[in-house]
């Protein structure tokens, strides 16, 4: 037989797994006994369809003026300009055009005082040095 390494080393092993094959089948195997529990699974609704189509109905559906501002975004709030992608985004939640991008000129009801405070206390935290003993 010419056989390179390869197909040797390949030929061995399907040697050598034909024999341990045909010792296993001589060989009477030994029962295996396992306590395998599988959980019954029970489906909780018989009509999932029917189940979504009635909450879907139960639900109310109210549209609040900050969501019909959010739906369109293309637009000043002060002047209804239309200001696609150059828009402002204000921290009070509404868009706004170049000239009315300020908290001064929109009149902006965000309380940019408090959340400054707020941010400065939580970047700086209080320290102090615990009491020295007197010698």
């Amino acid at each position: 037989m010419n056989l390179c390494s390869n197909c040797y080393g390949d030929l061995c092993l399907k040697q050598q797994q034909q024999g341990s094959s045909s010792l296993s089948a001589v060989s009477p195997p030994s029962p295996v006994i396992t306590s395998i529990s599988t959980p019954l699974i029970h489906p909780l609704v018989q009509n999932p369809s029917a189940e979504l189509e009635i909450t879907a109905k139960d639900v109310p559906v109210t549209i609040t003026a900050t969501e019909q501002q959010q739906k369109r975004p293309n637009r000043c709030t002060t002047c209804r300009k239309r200001v696609g992608l150059t828009g402002f985004k204000c921290r009070c939640g509404t868009t706004f055009c170049g000239a009315h991008r300020y908290p001064e000129v929109h009149g902006c009801t965000f309380d940019f005082k408090s959340a400054g405070r707020e941010e400065i206390a939580k970047a700086n935290p209080l320290v102090k040095a615990g009491k020295l003993q007197k010698i």
